[in-house]
């Protein structure tokens, strides 16, 4: 199955590589940014009334896209850091 995870189109170079080192720097820097929106929308979103605006459920939406994306940042830095080390390691 592996096989076909790798194959090639035949359109992509041979040698062609993600900027592994441009995505853990994107990566982070916008978590905190993502992490501190996340606290700022649910302290704004818990003293929020219902008559207020932007209401609860704006509130409550930025406040999950906040957390989604704090969590997209942390799996990319995890993927990055696994892809980063296995590029250094010694081939057998």
């Amino acid at each position: 199955m592996d096989h076909l995870r790798h194959r090639r189109t035949g359109t992509e170079p041979v040698t062609a590589f993600s900027a592994l080192r441009l995505r853990r720097l994107l990566s982070g820097i916008f978590l905190p940014v993502f992490l501190a929106l996340t606290v700022l929308f649910c302290i704004w979103w818990a003293n929020t009334d219902s008559d207020d605006s932007p209401g609860p459920g704006a509130l409550g939406t930025l406040t999950l896209a906040c957390a989604l994306l704090s969590v997209v940042a942390v799996v990319d830095l995890v993927v990055v850091q696994r892809r980063l080390r296995r590029s250094r390691a010694p081939r057998e």
